[in-house]
C-alpha cells in the first residue's frame, strides 16, 4: 500500500479567464459566468505526486476527513487519479481519530464516497464564489469613485456568511445606541441574625412607578413585622456538561481561556493530527456506544492534576456520560485520545480544557440541597434563597463553572422577625451588552450562519476587513463602514436583507437537504443563483441608499459619478471542450485583432479554435445544433463548428480534433450555433451552381471505388466491423432513405444504401484520364442529392475525405477547373461544401444551426511550430 498526503482542497472554482478582470463585464454576468475547478500553482507539485503514484496502483482508498469539506477533498483526489486510471477502484475509509485502533477498524470497514455530500460543497463554493466576486465588485467599484477620500483604497468585500454575521454586531450595537433608560423602584428586605445577612426578594421585583412603590412600603413600615409562610427544602443538582463538539469548545475556550475561536481551531487541528484528541469538527455530543470510554479515562490517570479525578470514575464504576441531543452522523464528540504532558502554552491550555471537560463530563452531576424561605410583610411577599453543597463530583476537575454555597438564617414556619433593613432601593435599566466572540457564534450557529467548521473564519474575515473592532479586546464594535453598509443594505427596503441571516440560513437548509439526498444539488443551485440575483439587480437600482448610509457614518460627501458601462452580453457555451469537458466561449485575440474559441479550462486546457483574420465578425446564436448526419440544405451564413460537418472545419482550418473527441461522439449535443462574417463582404453565394451531394455531408470511408466487404460479403466500416444499416428521419429530400454507418462510431464511416438493399458508390471507378492533387486517378461520382446539380457526374480525390487533398472537377466541365478544396470561378465552384470566395454575414434570423466560412481559397494549412497543431503559428501559440 502506498500513502500519499493532500494539504486542503486541490480544485477550486475561477472564473473562466475572460472575466477575472474586475473591469471586464458588468457584475451581474458573474451569475452566470463560465467557472472552472482548477489547480492552484502551490498544489500542482501534489497534484503530480498523485498522477504518479497512482499509475501503479490498482485501487484507490480515500482517508481524508470525514466531514463535508474531506467528502469533497476526496473527489477532487478521484478525479485526478481517475484522469489518469479511469478504471479505478475506489474505497472510503471511515475514521475519527489517528489511532493504531480507529485506522485498523477503518481499514477493515471500508465503504464508498458520498457523492450528495461532495455535491453540496460544490454547490456552496460556486454560489459562495458568484455572489462574493459580483457584490464585492459592485461595492468596491463604486463605493471607491464615489468616496474617494475615504475608500479610494479599500477592498469592499461581500460574503453570505460574512455579512450576516457583521449584521448580529451591528445590530446589537444599534440597540445599545437606541437604548433609553428607565428608572424603576424596588423594596429592598434582610435579616441580621449574629454574622449571618439573609437577603430576601420582592416578588414584584420592580416597579417603574415611584409614588406607587412609597405607598406599599409605607404599608409595610406601619405592620414591619415579617411572618414565615414557607419553609421548603429540597436536594438540588447542578448538571454536568455533555460531551463536546465544536461550537461548545470555541464558545468555552473563548470565554474562559481568551484564546480566538480562529486560534483554538488551529490549536485542536494540530493537536488532533499529533493523535492527542479526536476529531475537533463536530456537531455530535452525543457518545456512540461502541467507543470505549473506560480505556479513555484510564489513559489520564498517571497525571498530577487530574489523575486522581480519572481514578474515582474508575472507582465508583466508570464513566457514565450525560448524553446530548445532536449528532452529525460522521464523528463522535471532541475527546482525548492519548495522554500527553509534553505540551506548552495555549496547546497544553487548550488540551487541559478538553481532558477536564471529557472527565467532567463522564463523572456524577453536583448535589446540593437547597433551602426556599417565604415570608409576608402587610401582604407583601418576599423569598429568600440558601444552598448547602453536598457534593462538588464533576466540579472538582471542571474548573470552568463555579457553583457557590449560600448560606441562610434557620426558618419554620410560623416564625415572625424585624427585618433589619426596609426600604426603598431605586435603579435604571441598563442596555444590552456588547457582543462577545462566544455571544457571536452562539447566534451565528442559531440562526445557521456558516458551519461549526466555518465559524471562526467568519469572524476573522469581518475583522480583517475593518468591518468590526473589538473593545477591550473581548467585545465587538462595528466600524463606520460596516456600520454604513449594513444600515445601507437594511434601508434599500429589500424583502430579505443581505445583512439578515435568512437568506443564508435557507441555503445552509438546503445544502443539508442535498446531503442527505433529498434535494437534488443542480436545482439548488439555479434556484439559489436566481434569489441572490434578483437581490443584487434590486440592490443596483438603489444604490444611492447605501451612498447615504455611509456618507452619514464617514461624515463625508458623497461624490455624483457616472454609472459605468460595461459590455453586457452575456456569455454563451459555443460547445463542450473535447479535452478536458469545459465550456469553450468565443474570446477577443489581443489589441481586438480577430476572434477565437477558447476553454475557460485555460491554463490547465489550453485546447483552442482559432479563426483567420479573413473573419470579419463571430455571433453565438441561441439555437442549438441538431448535430446530426443530415442537418438539410447549408445557410450560407450559418454553419455549425462542433464538428457536425468536417468540410466546414476544413474550409475554417479547424483541427477537427479541437472541437470533437478523437472517437466522433461529442461531449454533449447541444452546442451553440456560431455565425461568421467574412471580410470580402462584397458578393453574394450563388446556391444554385453548388452540387448538392449528399455523399458530401460524411467523409468517405474508403479510398477504394469498391464498396468495402468482408469475407462474408457484409458491408464492413474503416474499423474492419460490420457496418449498421440506418434510416435518415430528418425531413428533407433524404428522408427515409437508408445508409451505413460505423457500429461503434469509432470511425467516420458512411455510405448510401440503394432502394433494393444492395450498397452502392455511385461513379466510382478511378479516371484513368483525371488525377487528384495527390497523384492518384480521381474518382469519378456523381450528385445524388436533389437540386439543380442532381445526377451531375464529378471527379474528387478517392482517398478518405479527412485523407484526401479536396481535389474537385465538374466531368462535364473539362479538366481546367480542378482544384484542391473546391478551386475554380464563382460559375464553376467545387464540389462538396465548397463555398464561394466572397461572401457576407448575416444576422442571427436563421433556420440552419451552422456557421459560415470566410472563403473557399486554396491555401496551405497553417500548423504551429511548437505543439504542432493546425490554426495558429508558433508567435501565439496557446500551449
Amino acid at each position: 500500500m502506498v500513502m500519499t498526503s493532500v494539504s486542503g482542497h486541490l480544485l477550486n472554482y475561477e472564473f473562466a479567464a475572460t472575466f477575472r478582470n474586475w473591469r471586464s463585464c458588468n457584475p451581474v454576468a458573474l451569475f452566470d459566468a463560465p467557472v472552472v475547478k482548477v489547480c492552484q500553482d502551490d498544489y500542482q507539485k501534489i497534484k503530480r505526486t498523485l498522477e504518479h503514484e497512482i499509475r501503479s496502483c490498482q485501487g484507490l482508498i480515500i482517508w481524508t476527513d470525514c466531514d463535508r469539506e474531506g467528502e469533497n477533498i476526496g473527489y477532487e483526489i478521484i478525479k485526478i487519479c481517475t484522469d489518469v486510471k479511469p478504471h479505478l477502484r475506489i474505497y472510503r475509509a471511515k475514521f475519527s481519530e489517528i489511532t493504531a485502533p480507529s485506522i485498523f477498524r477503518a481499514l477493515g470497514t471500508l465503504g464508498q464516497p458520498n457523492k450528495n455530500v461532495s455535491d453540496a460543497v460544490d454547490v456552496r463554493q460556486e454560489l459562495d464564489l458568484r455572489t462574493g466576486a459580483a457584490f464585492t465588485r459592485l461595492q468596491t467599484l463604486r463605493l471607491q469613485r464615489v468616496f474617494p477620500g475615504k475608500l479610494a483604497d479599500k477592498l469592499i468585500s461581500y460574503g453570505s456568511c460574512q455579512f450576516p454575521t457583521l449584521g448580529f454586531v451591528v445590530e446589537r450595537y444599534q440597540a445599545i445606541e437606541d437604548f433609553i433608560p428607565e428608572p424603576f423602584w424596588k423594596i429592598k428586605m434582610n435579616h441580621k441574625v449574629k454574622e449571618i445577612t439573609t437577603e430576601f426578594s420582592w416578588k414584584r421585583d420592580r416597579l417603574f412607578d415611584k409614588n406607587a412603590c412609597e405607598a406599599i412600603l409605607d404599608i409595610c413600615k406601619e405592620n414591619p413585622t415579617a411572618t414565615v409562610e414557607k419553609v421548603e427544602s429540597k436536594p438540588k443538582s447542578k448538571w454536568r456538561p455533555v460531551p463536546l463538539d465544536t461550537v461548545e469548545m470555541e464558545k468555552t475556550v473563548s470565554k474562559k481561556l481568551k484564546i480566538t475561536a480562529k486560534d483554538t481551531m488551529k490549536i485542536a487541528e494540530k493537536l488532533y493530527s499529533q493523535g492527542y484528541i479526536s476529531y475537533p469538527r463536530t456537531e455530535t455530543n452525543i457518545f456512540p456506544k461502541e467507543l470505549n470510554l473506560a480505556n479513555l479515562v484510564t489513559e489520564q490517570q498517571n497525571d498530577d492534576r487530574w489523575g486522581a479525578f480519572a481514578h474515582r470514575i474508575m472507582n465508583e464504576g466508570g464513566p457514565n456520560p450525560r448524553q446530548g441531543k445532536k449528532s452529525d452522523q460522521a464523528h463522535p464528540p471532541i475527546h482525548p485520545t492519548k495522554y500527553t504532558n509534553n505540551l506548552t502554552g495555549n496547546e497544553q491550555r487548550v488540551y487541559e480544557y478538553i481532558v477536564r471537560h471529557f472527565l467532567a463530563c463522564v463523572q456524577k452531576d453536583a448535589q446540593g440541597f437547597e433551602t426556599v424561605v417565604t415570608a409576608d410583610i402587610a401582604g407583601e411577599k418576599f423569598t429568600a434563597k440558601g444552598l448547602i453543597i453536598l457534593e462538588k463530583n464533576y466540579l472538582e476537575v471542571y474548573i470552568y463553572e463555579k457553583w457557590n454555597a449560600k448560606e441562610i438564617n434557620s426558618y419554620e414556619e410560623g416564625d415572625t422577625f424585624l427585618p433589619t433593613v426596609l426600604e426603598l432601593h431605586e435603579s435604571v435599566t441598563s442596555p444590552p451588552k456588547l457582543l462577545t466572540e462566544a455571544d457571536l457564534i452562539a447566534l451565528m450557529d442559531k440562526h445557521g450562519i456558516g458551519t461549526d467548521a466555518t465559524h471562526a473564519e467568519h469572524i476573522d474575515t469581518i475583522k480583517s476587513r475593518e468591518y468590526v473592532g473589538l473593545h477591550e479586546n473581548i467585545y465587538f464594535v462595528p466600524g463606520t463602514l460596516g456600520m454604513g453598509l449594513v444600515e445601507g443594505y437594511n434601508n434599500i427596503g429589500l424583502e430579505v436583507s443581505l445583512a439578515k441571516p435568512i437568506l443564508r440560513a435557507e441555503f445552509e437548509k438546503d445544502l443539508k437537504l442535498i446531503c442527505d439526498g433529498v434535494k437534488d444539488p443542480e436545482a439548488v443551485r439555479r434556484e439559489q443563483i436566481q434569489k441572490y440575483r434578483a437581490v443584487f439587480e434590486t440592490v443596483v437600482e438603489k444604490m444611492r441608499q447605501i451612498d447615504e448610509s455611509l456618507a452619514h457614518r464617514l461624515e463625508d460627501r458623497p461624490q455624483a459619478v457616472e454609472e459605468q458601462h460595461f459590455d453586457n452580453n452575456p456569455v454563451k457555451t459555443v460547445l463542450k471542450c473535447p479535452k478536458c469537458g469545459s465550456d469553450m466561449i468565443l474570446r477577443n485575440r489581443k489589441n481586438d485583432a480577430g476572434k477565437f474559441i477558447s476553454c475557460v479550462g485555460y491554463p490547465a486546457c489550453k485546447n483552442a479554435v482559432w479563426f483567420t483574420s479573413n473573419v470579419e465578425s463571430v455571433d453565438v446564436l441561441d439555437e442549438p445544433c441538431p448535430n446530426n448526419l443530415f442537418p438539410g440544405e447549408p445557410n450560407p451564413v450559418t454553419l455549425c463548428v462542433g464538428g457536425c460537418d468536417l468540410f466546414v472545419l476544413e474550409t475554417l482550418d479547424i483541427n477537427p480534433s479541437c472541437v470533437k473527441r478523437t472517437n466522433n461522439v461529442n461531449h454533449i449535443n447541444d452546442n451553440n450555433r456560431t455565425v461568421l462574417t467574412n471580410r470580402q463582404n462584397n458578393g453574394v453565394p450563388h446556391r444554385d451552381n453548388r452540387p448538392n451531394t449528399s455523399t458530401n455531408m460524411m467523409p468517405r470511408p474508403s479510398g477504394s471505388n469498391s464498396v468495402p466487404r468482408n469475407e462474408n460479403e457484409e458491408i464492413v466500416c474503416s474499423c474492419n466491423v460490420e457496418a449498421v444499416q440506418l434510416t435518415v428521419r430528418k425531413e428533407g429530400p433524404n428522408k427515409g432513405r437508408k445508409f451505413y454507418s460505423c457500429r461503434s462510431k469509432q470511425c467516420e464511416f458512411f455510405l448510401w444504401a440503394s432502394d433494393d438493399g444492395n450498397a452502392t458508390v455511385t461513379n466510382g471507378a478511378p479516371s484513368d484520364e483525371i488525377k487528384c492533387n495527390c497523384d492518384l486517378p480521381a474518382a469519378r461520382r456523381v450528385v445524388a442529392k436533389d437540386g439543380p446539380n442532381k445526377g451531375r457526374p464529378f471527379y474528387c480525390c478517392s482517398k478518405p475525405r479527412e485523407q484526401g487533398c479536396g481535389f474537385f472537377q465538374w466531368a462535364d466541365e473539362g479538366g481546367g477547373n480542378g482544384g484542391g478544396g473546391g478551386g475554380g470561378d464563382d460559375d464553376n465552384q467545387g464540389g462538396g461544401h465548397n463555398f464561394p470566395n466572397k461572401w457576407k454575414g448575416k444576422t442571427n434570423k436563421t433556420k440552419n444551426n451552422r456557421t459560415a466560412p470566410y472563403n473557399n481559397q486554396t491555401r496551405a494549412k497553417r500548423k504551429c511550430g511548437k505543439c504542432g497543431q493546425e490554426g495558429h503559428t508558433k508567435n501565439k501559440c496557446p500551449n
